[in-house]
């Protein structure tokens, strides 16, 4: 069964310091474009969490996210005492020296804005994950991975029918333009008789039937239906048979649509251009939910 491009996965796992969570979301993409929005991840991890989302994911616009919740007694952010006395002592200082009352609401108001300070608070999450959790991360990424791809199933069943209800919309109406093409025809010879009765002409019988065959091989549509029906077949065949045949499936929809525009370019009969402009519909809605198809 296909898979939608679109997906969501959430997962999370308990560290020494905390909860880790973990989200990723995808949209179609041409490639794998893969974005790590997190300053949580080492460095020398990126590679390899890369490799693991393309494997698993092929294609799509995906971003990651990680973050950390601390645990109990836990702190994301911790003070520098030291840091934050230097910084305090010296702006009383210079307080003293202009001149400047150092009462309570001053020094309180003094020491909010010492604690903004470079250095006044130290972060500890760059350490989180290390390469003692790293198996528990890495778990926890995979399992995100996984129900995004759940998610990806569920959409593709959706899309599956949609698309495929489609192509079977367009074969039926292939049969509409074969059962008009009998009227299309007796127009067309209705057409060439009557203009000769407004000129008062009596044509040549044998060479008004050559012309009647040269108009209607003219507007013969024959091909263009016989490739029709193969290009919905093989459409079929595709996206029943193949793992991600998102791609595909958009190059046989506009080989769909060259035929589907062929057909009325010679259609030269009301009805048919009514139900041209109707497969032109399907297909439309076609292409775009096969942009969306892996």
């Amino acid at each position: 069964m296909i898979k939608s491009m679109t997906g969501y996965g959430k997962a999370e796992t308990v560290l020494e310091a905390g909860k880790l969570y973990v989200e990723i979301r995808s949209l179609n993409g041409k490639t794998a474009d893969i974005s790590i929005k997190t300053q949580l991840l080492p460095k020398d991890r990126e590679m390899e969490v890369r490799k693991l989302i393309a494997s698993e994911l092929q294609r799509g616009n995906i971003d990651l996210f990680v973050t950390w919740e601390p645990g109990e007694g836990e702190a994301a952010r911790k003070l520098n005492a030291e840091a934050i006395k230097s910084y305090f002592s010296q702006v009383a200082g210079l307080a003293e020296e202009a001149g400047i009352p150092m009462d309570r609401e001053t020094g309180i108001q003094t020491l909010l804005s010492v604690l903004r300070l470079p250095d006044a608070v130290s972060s500890q999450a760059p350490e989180i994950i290390n390469d003692g959790n790293w198996p528990a991360v890495e778990a926890c990424i995979r399992e995100a991975v996984a129900k995004l791809n759940e998610f990806r199933s569920t959409e593709g069943a959706i899309l599956y029918r949609d698309v495929t209800a489609k192509v079977a919309s367009i074969l039926a109406y292939v049969d509409e333009v074969e059962a008009l093409e009998g009227e299309r025809t007796a127009t067309v010879r209705e057409k060439i008789v009557s203009r000769f009765e407004e000129l008062s002409l009596q044509p040549d019988q044998n060479r008004l039937e050559e012309e009647m065959v040269y108009y209607i091989e003219k507007f013969d549509i024959n091909e263009e239906k016989t490739r029709l029906r193969q290009h919905c077949r093989y459409f079929m065949e595709t996206i029943d048979n193949e793992p991600y045949p998102g791609k595909k499936l958009g190059f046989i929809a506009q080989e769909m649509g060259r035929e589907i525009n062929t057909t009325g370019s010679k259609a030269n009969h009301t009805g048919i251009q009514k139900i041209v402009v109707k497969m032109k519909d399907d297909l439309e809605k076609i292409k775009e939910q096969s942009l969306n198809i892996l």
